[in-house]
């Protein structure tokens, strides 16, 4: 009795070699080294309100609230 193999698929064979170059590069990026953070000197926060507190109701909440009651 002679067994013959099936050729593999082209299908299958791109798939395999797609996800062994999204493996590669996702590797890639771990080890690659990351772009420095700017300083966080450079934007200068809000002073904090004077009666304590720093809800302010503004205008797209007010209309979250409108369209929450019933």
């Amino acid at each position: 009795m002679k067994h013959e193999s099936t050729p593999a698929q082209p299908g299958r064979r791109r798939w395999f070699a797609a996800a062994g170059a999204v493996g590669a590069a996702a590797a890639a990026a771990t080890v690659l080294p990351r772009a420095p953070m700017p300083a966080a000197d450079a934007a200068q926060p809000a002073p904090p309100p004077r009666r304590g507190g720093g809800y302010q109701l503004s205008a797209h909440v007010q209309r979250y609230y409108d369209t929450t009651r019933v």
